[in-house]
């Protein structure tokens, strides 16, 4: 097929259709006239012999045809955007643009107030929005265009189309009320079992790493609840004797920000955590999401000794 007669700022307007689901939102982020989309978007039918976006009660729906292109067009769109930001050199800080992130509110408040100075002062007009990642994968999003980066330390057995790259090493501690009066100057193993204990689960599983390693010394603990939320469990261990077995950063925020509460060593050996970002292939050359995703690495590296 030759390719021109055909008018591929037409991949563009599929894309940003596809992503928006809004004439008038794409209108908007194209600087096109609502009927200078239409007409385009008749265009659109014309070449593909399908309706691609039908109204519904939100916006447009795609169509099935309309989801089995949008894989290849996003991948083509991000194809010539990298070679065009390639030849325009650091330009590409100036474009107009929004990422979305999808991770945990946990990581919300450990990486965006380091990063989010970084970008208003070197990328002023892009827009980071974040998603909650909910235990999961976003895989479908990333592979739709919903999701730019996914960062958590629950993901595993990424498919060959994704990147990764660890950012963020960490590991336990418990935090208790410091007049929990089942505890004295130490937690030791008793203690920990003596108190009741909250969870953070992000799917409803209340069975995680503390009990498989307590099953496999013959013992149990009592849960009372399982939160949605990093931030919120803190909250609830402050004037009680309940304990919460987190992040050493979530424990330390929490006792920063919560009068009265005490970090102790975990009285069991758990490991850490290796917190990675991913991205799907689509986007791997984009120089701004590059960009971006060496600003997050350099958010969450280690402070030098002495450092805050």
């Amino acid at each position: 097929m030759n390719i021109a007669g055909k008018d591929l700022n037409l991949l563009l307007i599929f894309h940003v259709l596809y992503q928006e689901k809004s004439v008038s939102a794409a209108a908007e982020r194209l600087a096109l006239s609502q009927p200078a989309l239409s007409h385009k978007l008749a265009k659109l039918r014309h070449d593909f012999a399908d309706p691609l976006f039908v109204r519904a009660p939100r916006g447009l729906a795609p169509t099935p045809r309309a989801h089995e292109l949008a894989p290849r067009v996003q991948h083509l769109v991000a194809g010539i955007e990298g070679f065009f930001d390639f030849c325009e050199g650091s330009d590409y800080l100036a474009r107009d643009d929004r990422v979305h992130l999808y991770t945990t509110d946990y990581m919300e408040q450990l990486l965006l107030p380091r990063l989010l100075p970084v970008i208003r002062r070197e990328a002023p007009r892009l827009q980071l929005v974040t998603h909650n990642t909910r235990g999961r994968l976003p895989r479908a999003e990333l592979e739709s265009g919903e999701c730019d980066i996914a960062i958590a330390g629950f993901y595993a057995g990424l498919p060959d189309s994704y990147y990764q790259q660890r950012i963020h090493t960490e590991g336990f501690v418990v935090l208790a009320a410091r007049d929990n009066p089942r505890i004295g100057e130490t937690l030791d193993l008793e203690s920990y079992l003596a108190c009741e204990h909250l969870v953070t689960s992000l799917t409803g599983d209340l069975h995680g790493r503390v009990d498989q390693k307590l099953a496999e010394i013959g013992r149990s603990r009592r849960v009372v609840a399982g939160l949605s939320s990093f931030m919120a469990p803190p909250l609830l261990v402050v004037g009680s004797d309940l304990l919460l077995t987190c992040l050493e950063s979530v424990a330390t925020h929490a006792q920063t920000h919560v009068p009265g509460l005490v970090i102790h060593p975990c009285p069991l050996s758990l490991g850490g955590i290796e917190v990675i970002q991913t991205w799907h292939q689509r986007t791997h050359e984009d120089r701004l999401r590059g960009w971006l995703r060496g600003q997050i690495q350099a958010a969450l590296e280690p402070s030098p000794a002495g450092e805050g």
